[in-house]
């Protein structure tokens, strides 16, 4: 792997919530799983420990792909689920926000790859029973969910290094989604939404969107990996990181694709604009408000 995937501990964030005796080293990821059961009327709250830590172990102790990553170059990733409803004994609906990061070269800072909702998150389970998983056929809703989300991680946070260099993950990622069409399951289908699994993994793979996909891996290496050596380049790069952006938008409006990639990076991108060149700064927030006007708030730091 190369010396800038060397994962060197920060204190982002949403890190800080994680309990250490929960996490179980594993091959690629390095994932928390925190199961938020307060909704759920019942006594016997063992199900949803069990929950937590059988999730954990699906998703950290198997190897994902051939890459090989030393202990300090696993992933850190966060599922926190909040279970909604428990319609019968093993059954459960719920939601699941999923965030991933990668670690910024030459700093301490971590910053997020990832950070997606997906409101479709239902399953069933029998505490103590293993997940079982056949990246070649379907086995469950809930092990093709969790397998989903850690080829979609392994995915992004390769592109992040390499143009395309998570394609292989982003591959295993859509077999699940074709093996969940002939299943009665929410999240996998093209016509429930625009926004959810089947959509996610199609965007990554459409002609049309493959900008946004290259504009990860600059906005990585161009801009925030030379960031401390360059601020004022690296400006300039996440500006045509931007402009990428609004062509894809153009082409697409309101893509999963770029909605999730601004989810991760707005907020990062409106800081590192908070000051430098009025110029660029103007142009950036002109783009970003066309492309994400809900949170244009969010951007308005961003004026001189």
């Amino acid at each position: 792997m190369q010396l800038s995937k060397v994962y060197i501990l920060s204190g982002l964030a949403f890190l800080l919530c994680f309990v250490p005796q929960k996490i179980c080293w594993g091959q690629e990821l390095f994932a928390e799983v925190i199961v938020n059961d307060m909704a759920v009327r019942t006594q016997d709250k063992r199900v949803f420990r069990d929950m937590e830590t059988a999730f954990s172990r699906f998703l950290n102790e198997r190897k994902w792909g051939d890459d090989e990553f030393a202990p300090q170059e696993r992933i850190q990733c966060a599922f926190n689920i909040t279970i909604s409803e428990m319609p019968s004994i093993g059954q459960f609906r719920a939601d699941v926000q999923i965030i991933a990061s990668r670690p910024v070269y030459n700093s301490s800072y971590y910053t997020p790859t990832f950070n997606f909702a997906d409101r479709n998150f239902n399953f069933s389970y029998v505490e103590a029973q293993p997940i079982e998983f056949n990246e070649n056929s379907w086995m469950s809703n809930l092990a093709s969910m969790l397998a989903y989300y850690a080829y979609v991680i392994l995915a992004i946070d390769f592109d992040t290094f390499e143009e395309f260099g998570g394609e292989p993950y982003v591959r295993k990622a859509f077999n699940i989604v074709n093996l969940a069409q002939s299943e009665n399951a929410q999240g996998w289908q093209q016509m429930e939404s625009n926004r959810n699994r089947y959509w996610l993994i199609e965007n990554m793979l459409n002609d049309q969107l493959q900008a946004v996909r290259k504009a990860n891996y600059i906005y990585h290496r161009e801009v925030l990996d030379q960031f401390a050596e360059n601020p004022e380049k690296a400006q300039e790069r996440a500006l045509v990181v931007i402009e990428e952006l609004s062509k894809a938008n153009r082409i697409r409006p309101n893509s999963i694709l770029v909605i999730t990639f601004l989810d991760a990076k707005g907020r990062e991108i409106a800081n590192m604009f908070s000051e430098g060149d009025p110029s660029l700064r103007r142009k950036a927030h002109e783009l970003l408000v066309k492309i994400d006007p809900s949170k244009s708030d969010r951007y308005d730091k961003m004026l001189p």
